[in-house]
């Protein structure tokens, strides 16, 4: 096996741990790797439905997934929900600008099966400068990946944002978001449970900010002790390297989660050049 059919098994290897094994520590890097060979008939149906928005290698596609707002919550779905089968939910919390989208996108592109030789990318989360256009943005943004079982993983997958939290808005945003949180668990087309909670953090960082502490608490505060053993550290903007420094201040939070479980530290590297 060539050194790259090698790099390329082992990051499949370590998003599938990530969707199975929760309570581990997980970064995302930038090392240079580019896509090759082309294979976009196997995604002609999903490309039809999408919006090119740069050409080259790889070609990147906007997904134009099923809309449905209501307030400032927003449902994005891609393919049609089967009540038979097993679906998994990742609830993602940090600050504005720790790399939620870039980690939305990448478990998007897994779960679809989106392989590095295909020299395809599908973005599911809308560009910042379209987003900045909108007059509301959306303080909790659900999305629903449905069709997709067995490409990678046994189950669907939806994925909980809170671009809110964080926001240069302030604190009393905070307040609105939790409360927006609380609707969509209580409301009858919302979402019934949780999996996992993605903390994600910068690999710089070097302490626990109040704000992100704030953050933590209001959604551990709607779940309770429960959902403590599943809590993800995400950890971006790594150059690969232990992060020990946000490793650190996770420990002196006393909020380094799965501690008590021993999973194991990985690198996550997706990303083109």
């Amino acid at each position: 096996m060539c050194k790259k059919q090698q790099v390329n098994s082992a990051v499949r290897h370590k998003v599938r741990h990530l969707l199975s094994c929760y309570p581990y520590f997980v970064e995302l890097s930038v090392p240079g790797i580019t896509m090759e060979k082309s294979n976009t008939t196997k995604y002609g149906k999903i490309i039809s439905k999408s919006s090119l928005l740069t050409s080259g290698s790889p070609a990147v596609y906007q997904l134009r997934p099923n809309k449905e707002t209501f307030e400032s919550l927003t449902r994005l779905t891609v393919g049609e929900k089967n009540l038979k089968n097993k679906n998994k939910t990742i609830l993602l919390v940090g600050e504005t600008g720790t790399g939620k989208s870039t980690l939305i996108n990448t478990l998007v592109n897994y779960t679809m099966g989106v392989k590095f030789e295909d020299n395809i990318w599908f973005e599911i989360v809308e560009s910042e400068r379209r987003s900045q256009s909108e007059s509301q943005t959306s303080d909790v943004v659900v999305y629903e990946i449905f069709g997709f079982d067995d490409k990678t993983v046994p189950f669907s997958l939806t994925i909980i944002d809170t671009p809110g939290y964080g926001d240069t808005r302030g604190i009393d945003l905070d307040v609105i978001v939790s409360q927006r949180l609380f609707d969509l668990f209580r409301s009858e087309n919302g979402v019934r449970e949780v999996d996992a909670v993605g903390l994600v953090m910068k690999a710089s960082e070097n302490r626990v900010s109040d704000r992100l502490r704030y953050i933590f608490d209001s959604v551990m505060s709607l779940f309770g002790k429960d959902l403590e053993k599943n809590i993800v550290a995400l950890i971006t903007h790594s150059d690969g390297a232990t992060p020990i420094n946000v490793l650190k201040a996770l420990d002196a939070s006393k909020k380094r989660p799965g501690e008590e479980n021993h999973c194991p530290h990985h690198t996550l590297r997706w990303s083109f050049s």
